[in-house]
């Protein structure tokens, strides 16, 4: 292999991971902005911009997080409040939130399958009651 060759193999590879750090850092930086607004939000008693705060943490999805855990925690807690004093809407907006965040962060695997199931069967359990009022 010539040299040329080698210095454009070693830049490539060197581009291609600067790239990669670049992604994750800024994934990282949006995920915590966005926690911090639905945490900021929550404890204005703002539930509309929470569950929009949280939501938007769980799409700026990194596997390893433990703010994805923490806002997913969060929306469920936003959904069981609402549901014990009878707001039915919104307690199926901070589930349904949830649970889309889950799929929309779908690639090779969906994360949050124990999620998923729990916030299924919540909103089965809602819809009906919802359409009762």
């Amino acid at each position: 292999m010539n040299v040329t060759i080698q210095r454009m193999v070693v830049n490539g590879m060197i581009i291609f991971f600067l790239s990669i750090l670049l992604l994750v850092a800024g994934t990282w930086w949006r995920l915590n902005t966005q926690f911090a607004v639905g945490e900021g939000a929550l404890r204005r008693g703002d539930y509309a911009g929470a569950v929009a705060g949280y939501e938007s943490a769980l799409h700026m999805y990194l596997p390893l997080s433990p703010l994805i855990g923490k806002a997913a925690e969060r929306l469920w807690q936003i959904g069981e409040a609402n549901e014990r004093v009878g707001d039915i809407d919104r307690a199926l907006c901070a589930y349904r939130a949830l649970r889309s965040s889950f799929y929309a962060d779908h690639w090779l695997v969906t994360p949050g399958k124990p999620w998923l199931e729990k916030c299924d069967t919540k909103i089965a359990a809602l819809v009906p009651l919802q359409h009762e009022r």
